[in-house]
């Protein structure tokens, strides 16, 4: 099963000298391995997949949701109100300003949200492909970076809190500076890369010419859609229900408010209604979503990945374990990584802190689960596919996987062991204070 994800992920990375679309590769990789778990595997049963279908369609259902309502957006020309303000046409100063503005807006909303967001409004700012897959590449990073540091910003650090094993103030004050690290080096590097200025897109397509929508209509649209993804997270802590319905009812308000606005101009209707903007969203990037998900679900259920965990706790350092699981995260989905983290270390009560002082670590907010979720949260930007993020925006701009290999992981990679170290530096210190005030205390 290991070879035939190997081979699998090959066909994926080299989808364009293949010509073969990596939706197919991903989704024929997922039918394999389960069809070889099913045949000649232990313990096999049909309600696994039924249980992992439905947790993949979870994540499915909010990309498709929150898609649409960044295209109806889009097509109401709601983001003039973002790109009008951004006068700046040098490729520097944009990079700048579109890399702290994801950062902050994805501890906000989330990092998949951002990113499809973020590159939604690059479309409007930067006209040629090839400067806009820097900017994408940079805005994968920023959003996985912005992610990490916020109980809501990452799926991983939404399960570390709602675990219990971090609270909200303690993963913000001691992850956010190692995040800004592993931001600001790349972003620094790419700096030095780009030069010269941007050229603008047209501001309408001509074959929307004849679709006529109004400032109040294109502000009203858009700040219903932003503050739609915005209420995600609220409406789940409110009713403790999955983000996906969150964002369908943020969908079913913008439909029907569409659907009252156009439904006296005929012409508008028919190209600016939900189900016209549904044609537009990118449905093979959803299938290869579904592919790769249900394919590392498959490595899950076979206890792949819980022997992967064993193998990396026989090597003893919390921070090197941290830092590989951050590095397999981008092969590799994070969520069942962390998954198997958290069942194998249980969370270190005062009393067995006492008894002995180096599960300090593994205490609530202890520095174990706190480098977990910057590690895996940030981890998966050193590939395309490592992370929601990155295969949302692959999905839309058609980036291709060896060029980001070639042109943004090693920058990532860098940001990345940066940000690490300065959270090492930062959790010595608070051992060292700590392991100080007990010897007082004792004293």
């Amino acid at each position: 099963m290991i070879i035939l994800f190997v081979l699998g992920y090959a066909f994926i990375a080299l989808e364009h000298p293949l010509k073969i679309n990596k939706s197919a590769s991903a989704l024929l990789l997922a039918v394999v391995l389960w069809s070889v778990f099913a045949l000649f595997g232990d313990g096999f049963e049909h309600s696994e997949i039924i249980s992992h279908l439905g947790e993949t369609a979870e994540i499915v259902f909010f990309l498709l949701g929150a898609m649409t309502i960044v295209e109806i957006i889009d097509s109401h020309q709601g983001f003039k109100i973002i790109t009008e303000k951004i006068n700046t046409t040098n490729k520097r100063k944009l990079l700048w300003i579109i890399s702290i503005l994801t950062f902050f807006m994805s501890a906000v909303l989330d990092n998949l949200t951002t990113a499809i967001v973020m590159c939604a409004l690059l479309r409007k700012l930067i006209g040629d492909k090839h400067d806009r897959w820097f900017f994408c590449g940079m805005v994968i990073l920023a959003a996985n970076s912005g992610g990490a540091w916020s109980p809501i910003g990452d799926v991983t650090t939404i399960m570390l809190w709602i675990k219990g094993n971090v609270t909200a103030m303690k993963i913000i004050l001691e992850t956010f500076i190692p995040s800004l690290v592993s931001m600001l080096v790349p972003l620094t590097i790419i700096t030095f890369v780009l030069k010269g200025e941007v050229k603008r897109p047209e501001a309408i397509a001509k074959s929307n010419h004849d679709i006529q929508i109004s400032t109040k209509q294109s502000n009203l649209i858009f700040f219903l859609g932003v503050g739609s993804l915005l209420f995600v997270p609220v409406f789940k802590t409110i009713t403790h229900l999955p983000p996906y319905l969150g964002i369908f009812l943020g969908l079913g308000v913008l439909w029907v408010v569409t659907e009252i606005m156009h439904k006296s101009n005929s012409n508008n209707y028919s190209k600016l209604n939900v189900p016209a903007v549904l044609s537009k969203i990118d449905m093979s990037s959803i299938l290869f979503f579904v592919g790769i998900l249900m394919a590392v679900a498959c490595l899950q259920t076979a206890g792949h990945l819980d022997l992967l965990s064993k193998s990396l706790d026989k090597i003893g350092n919390i921070y090197i374990i941290n830092i590989l699981i951050g590095m397999i995260s981008a092969i590799v989905d994070n969520v069942p990584l962390v998954a198997a983290a958290i069942g194998m270390y249980p969370v270190a009560t005062p009393e067995m802190i006492e008894v002995n002082p180096e599960l300090y670590h593994f205490a609530v907010d202890g520095a174990f689960w706190e480098f977990l979720a910057y590690c895996a949260g940030t981890g998966g930007s050193l590939l395309i596919i490592g992370s929601a993020a990155g295969v949302a925006v692959m999905g839309m701009e058609k980036i291709d996987f060896i060029w980001y290999l070639k042109k943004i992981s090693l920058w990532a990679l860098l940001g990345y062991l940066a940000g690490a170290g300065v959270f090492v530096i930062i959790s010595k210190f608070i051992l060292h204070t700590y392991t100080i005030l007990l010897n007082i205390n004792v004293g």
